[in-house]
C-alpha cells in the first residue's frame, strides 16, 4: 500500500537508499527551497560550473557525508555532462508532478509516463489517487495498475476481471450505469473490453454492458463451446461463480429474464426435449417448461412417479430457479404420488378391524397427499398451469377414494353392535391405557397435548417432524375415536373417568357426572389425579421458569391446542383448513420443545377427533335431503344427531347410548358414508362428527426426549476415478451412503479443488437428499473447472475438498477430501 507524500518525503526516501541524490530542476522552480526540502543532516551543493570540485568533495574529501547535489537550467547531454557518472549511479530526482506521482505510486515500469498522460483526469483526482495507492503493490505491472484503477472507479477493492464484471452486471441489472459511465469518463472502458476479449473471448466493434450480457447468455445457452484458447472455460467459470454467489445471483436472474426474451428462448424451450431441459438452468423459461411437461406427464400418467421425484430432487439441487417455484414443485411431487396411489388403493375392507388397521397403516397416506397437494396448489407461485390437474386430483380423491372407502367402511359400521373392538384401544381408554401406567404411584409425570381435529394423517407428519429434531423420538399409534366424533365428547373421553354421559341437552358432556367443558372444569377433573389443564395459548405466553414450575407442580398436565378446528369449523374460514393444519404442526413442534425445556420427558400428543375435507362441493347424492326425526331432536349437526327415540332411516346409522359406552339417554344418529345433513348457512368443505375413518382413527404420538442426538445427516463418500488431473476440468463421483429418513437428514456440501488453502476451481454447492433405498440412485457427479490459480500448482499435489456449513454462521469447514496430482501441459490466459 502506498500513500501520497511531499518532495521532502521523497528526498528522505531517496537518502534512505543512497548517500548522494542528484536533483535536476531545469526551470529553477525550487531554487529558493532546496535547503528547506533537504532532510536533516544532508549537505546541499548547488552546481555552478564546479562539477569537478563537487565530485572531488563528495567522493574523496567526504566519502561518508550525505549530499543533495542540485542543478538548474539546461544540462548537457552525453560526455558534455561532467556529472553523468553520478547521475547514472544514483539516479536523477526531479520534482515535476508526473515524476513525483510515479514515485508516490511506485510506477517504475516502462510506459508509466504514458499511462499517467493517458488518464490525466484520473490522476488529477486526489481522492482517486489516494484510493489507488492503497491498492497498489510493488510488483504490479501496468495491466494490474489499470485493473486497480477500474476497481477504484467502481468503488471496490477487488480488481480481478471477474469481480469488475460482477459489479458491472449487478449495476446493469439494477438499471444503474453510473459505474460503467465512470469507466468511460476515466478512459478505462477500452481497457475493460480488451480484457473481456482476451479473457472471455468477447469481441464487438461497439462493446457495451448490454451487448456483453446478451453474448454471455448466448455462450451459456450453447454450453460454453470450447475455443482454441481458454476463453470459453474462463467465462463458464465466472458465469457459474456469478450465479453461485448470493450477492450476484439476484442480478443474474434478472438479466436472464431479459436475455431469454431477447434471444426468444421461450419458444426454443417449447421445442426442446424434457431430457434437454433438465440438464440446464440458464433461463426461467426452461423451468416453466419443465413444470408444464411434468403436469402433462402426471395427468396422462406418461412419466413414472419415481422419475418425477428424481427430476424434482435434481431441480431442487441444481436449479437456481427452483426456489421461485418450490411450492409448485411440492404440488407436483404430491400429485405424482397421489393419483397412482388412489388408482391402486384397495378401498374394500373385510372387517371392522381390517378397515381401521388398513387406514392407519396405509390409506391415511392418500388423505395426507391430498392435503399436501391442495395446500401447495392453493399457495403456488402461479396457479394457472395447475387448473386441469386440480380437477383431475379432486375427481380422483372424492369419487375414487373418499366415496368408495366411505361406502365400503359403512358396511362394517352397520354391522357393529357396540362401538368397540377387542383389537383396538378405545379413545375412552386413553387415560387408563397411556397415562395411568406412567404416573401410578407417583413414579413419573406425563404431559398430554390435545390438538382439536388433529387428523391421523396430520399427526403422522407431525411425528416425522418431531423425529427429525435432535434428541427426540416419536412413535405414532391409533385409537378408536368416540361417536359422535365431535369436540365435547372427544375431549371428555381423554380425561380420567369411569362414566361418560351427555347432559340433558347434549352439552356439556359429563365426566363422572361433572361437566367437562372449559379449562376450569377439566382442571377440576384432573385434580383427582394430581393434574391440571391449560390452554396452549396461555402456556406459550409463560416464561421458561413459569413453565418449569407448572410442570413440577403437577403429576399430569393437559395442554389444549386449537388451530385446525377453530379454522375449519367456520364457514368463512373452512377453506383455510389445510393451511391451519400446517400451522398446527409448527405450533405443536414448538409446544413439545417448550415442554421438553420445562423438563418434561414423557409427552403425548393426541386429538379429540379427525375430520373430512374436500375442496369441491360434493355431488348432490352426498347431501341428505331427509331431516332427522324423533320424539325430540336435541342436536342436529352436519355429521351427527342427538335425540330421544330417533326415527330409523336408511340414510343414517342409529346407536343407542349404551352401544357407544355412554350413560345418558340420548341416542345418536350418524349419516352414512361421507354424507352430510344439509344445514342453512353451513360450510361444505370441513365436517366431523360421523364415523368415517378420517374422523374416528385418532392419533396418539408418544414422545420422549433422549440425552444424545438421534438425528444425523447422511454421510457422503468421494469416489475418484483417477488420482491425476490432466485437463482443465475434473469430474468426481460422490455417493450418499444411506437414504434420507427422519433420523438421517439431507446433507449440504460444497465442492472445490484446493492447492493448500488456495481455491483453484469454481465451487459447486451440492445437496444429498435422496430417499431411495437403492444405492445406484444415490450417486451424484460434480464437474469443476480449473481457474488461472491452478497454473501455480502444476506438477504438484492438490486436494479435492468437500466442505460443510458451520451452523448458520455462513462459514464452512472441511468435511472430506482426496488428493490429486495436477499434470497439465498448458497454462491459462485467465486474468490481468
Amino acid at each position: 500500500m502506498r500513500k501520497a507524500s511531499s518532495i521532502s518525503t521523497h528526498l528522505a526516501a531517496r537518502f534512505d537508499q543512497h548517500r548522494l541524490v542528484m536533483w535536476h530542476d531545469p526551470g529553477a522552480s525550487y531554487a529558493n527551497d532546496v535547503a528547506s526540502q533537504a532532510p536533516t543532516g544532508v549537505v546541499v551543493l548547488r552546481v555552478k560550473n564546479d562539477e569537478f570540485a563537487i565530485k572531488h568533495r563528495v567522493l574523496r574529501d567526504e566519502p561518508s557525508t550525505k549530499f543533495l547535489i542540485y542543478r538548474s537550467g539546461r544540462i548537457a547531454e552525453g560526455a558534455g555532462n561532467w556529472l553523468l557518472d553520478l547521475d547514472l549511479a544514483y539516479g536523477v530526482f526531479t520534482a515535476d508532478r508526473s515524476a513525483l506521482m510515479r514515485a508516490e505510486l511506485g510506477l517504475t515500469r516502462p510506459g508509466s509516463d504514458e499511462l499517467l498522460a493517458q488518464h490525466a483526469t484520473f490522476f488529477g483526482d486526489v481522492k482517486l489517487v489516494a484510493k489507488l495507492g492503497e491498492l497498489l503493490r510493488d510488483d504490479d505491472d501496468l495491466a494490474k495498475v489499470q485493473a486497480k484503477m477500474c476497481a477504484v472507479v467502481l468503488d471496490q477493492k477487488e480488481h480481478s476481471f471477474s469481480e469488475l464484471t460482477r459489479t458491472l452486471l449487478g449495476q446493469h441489472a439494477a438499471g444503474d450505469n453510473a459505474g460503467y459511465e465512470a469507466l468511460v469518463k476515466q478512459g478505462l472502458a477500452d481497457f475493460h473490453w480488451a480484457g473481456a476479449a482476451n479473457i472471455y473471448g468477447y469481441h464487438s466493434e461497439t462493446p457495451g454492458v448490454a451487448g456483453f450480457v446478451l453474448w454471455m447468455f448466448k455462450q451459456a445457452r450453447g454450453g460454453f463451446a470450447p475455443t482454441t484458447s481458454n476463453a470459453a472455460r474462463n467465462i463458464e467459470i465466472d458465469f457459474r461463480s456469478f450465479r453461485n454467489d448470493r450477492q450476484s445471483l439476484v442480478a443474474l436472474k434478472k438479466l436472464a429474464l431479459q436475455a431469454e426474451t431477447d434471444l426468444d428462448h421461450v419458444e426454443q424451450a417449447k421445442d426442446a426435449s424434457l431430457a434437454e431441459l433438465v440438464t440446464t438452468d440458464i433461463f426461467d423459461a426452461g423451468e416453466r417448461e419443465i413444470i408444464r411437461r411434468l403436469i402433462d406427464g402426471i395427468a396422462a400418467q406418461t412419466i413414472q412417479r419415481s422419475d418425477i421425484a428424481d427430476m424434482i430432487r435434481t431441480r431442487r439441487r441444481d436449479s437456481i430457479w427452483f426456489d421461485d417455484y418450490a411450492t409448485l414443485f411440492t404440488a407436483l411431487g404430491a400429485a405424482a404420488e397421489l393419483i397412482p396411489a388412489i388408482r391402486s388403493a384397495r378401498t374394500d375392507v373385510a372387517s371392522f378391524e381390517d378397515g381401521f388397521s388398513r387406514y392407519r397403516d396405509d390409506l391415511f397416506r392418500i388423505d395426507q397427499l391430498y392435503r399436501q397437494y391442495t395446500l401447495a396448489s392453493q399457495t403456488a407461485e402461479f396457479t394457472q398451469p395447475l387448473e386441469a390437474l386440480n380437477e383431475q386430483v379432486e375427481n380422483a380423491y372424492v369419487t375414487d377414494f373418499l366415496s368408495k372407502l366411505g361406502i365400503s367402511w359403512q358396511q362394517q359400521v352397520d354391522q357393529v353392535e357396540t362401538w368397540k373392538s377387542l383389537a383396538i384401544t378405545s379413545q375412552s381408554s386413553f387415560y387408563h391405557h397411556y397415562i395411568a401406567p406412567q404416573v401410578r404411584g407417583g413414579r413419573k409425570k406425563a404431559v398430554v397435548v390435545i390438538s382439536d381435529a388433529l387428523r391421523y394423517e396430520v399427526a403422522d407428519e407431525l411425528a416425522s417432524r418431531i423425529r427429525g429434531e435432535n434428541k427426540y423420538d416419536a412413535k405414532i399409534e391409533a385409537i378408536l375415536g368416540v361417536l359422535p366424533s365431535y369436540t365435547q365428547l372427544g375431549m371428555a373421553s381423554l380425561l380420567p373417568h369411569k362414566t361418560l354421559a351427555h347432559s340433558e341437552n347434549g352439552d356439556p358432556v359429563l365426566v363422572d357426572n361433572q361437566p367437562s367443558n372449559g379449562t376450569a372444569n377439566r382442571s377440576k377433573i384432573l385434580g383427582s389425579v394430581g393434574g391440571t389443564a391449560i390452554q396452549a395459548t396461555e402456556f406459550l405466553k409463560m416464561k421458561p421458569a413459569e413453565r418449569r414450575d407448572l410442570y413440577a407442580a403437577h403429576q399430569v398436565l393437559y395442554v389444549y391446542h386449537d388451530t385446525i378446528d377453530a379454522t375449519g369449523d367456520k364457514a368463512v374460514s373452512e377453506h383455510r383448513t389445510f393451511k391451519a393444519a400446517a400451522d398446527a404442526i409448527d405450533d405443536l413442534v414448538d409446544i413439545v420443545k417448550k415442554l421438553a425445556n420445562a423438563n418434561a420427558t414423557n409427552i403425548f400428543v393426541t386429538a379429540d377427533h379427525g375430520f373430512l375435507y374436500q375442496e369441491s362441493k360434493l355431488a348432490p347424492q352426498f347431501n341428505l335431503t331427509v331431516k332427522p326425526q324423533g320424539d325430540k331432536v336435541v342436536v342436529a349437526n352436519r355429521r351427527y344427531v342427538l335425540g330421544r327415540r330417533l326415527k330409523e332411516d336408511d340414510a343414517f346409522r342409529r346407536f343407542l347410548p349404551e352401544q357407544l359406552g355412554l350413560s345418558s339417554d340420548l341416542e345418536v344418529q350418524i349419516p352414512n358414508s361421507i354424507c352430510r345433513i344439509v344445514k342453512p348457512g353451513a360450510g361444505f368443505q370441513f365436517v366431523h362428527g360421523g364415523a368415517s375413518l378420517q374422523e374416528i382413527v385418532v392419533p396418539v404420538i408418544s414422545i420422549n426426549k433422549g440425552r444424545s442426538d438421534t438425528v444425523e445427516p447422511v454421510n457422503v463418500d468421494i469416489h475418484p476415478e483417477s488420482d491425476k488431473i490432466t485437463t482443465g476440468q475434473i469430474v468426481v463421483k460422490l455417493f450418499q451412503q444411506s437414504a434420507v429418513t427422519d433420523q438421517r437428514t439431507a446433507r449440504k456440501l460444497r465442492a472445490g479443488l484446493y492447492f493448500g488453502d488456495q481455491l483453484i476451481s469454481n465451487e459447486a454447492e451440492l445437496l444429498f437428499d435422496a430417499e431411495s433405498t437403492e444405492g445406484r440412485d444415490r450417486f451424484q457427479t460434480v464437474r469443476l473447472l480449473l481457474s488461472k490459480d491452478a497454473d501455480e500448482a502444476n506438477n504438484q499435489s492438490v486436494e479435492f475438498r468437500l466442505s460443510e456449513p458451520i451452523g448458520d454462521t455462513g462459514e464452512w469447514k472441511k468435511y472430506k477430501s482426496v488428493p490429486y496430482t495436477l499434470k497439465r501441459s498448458f497454462t491459462t490466459d485467465f486474468d490481468f
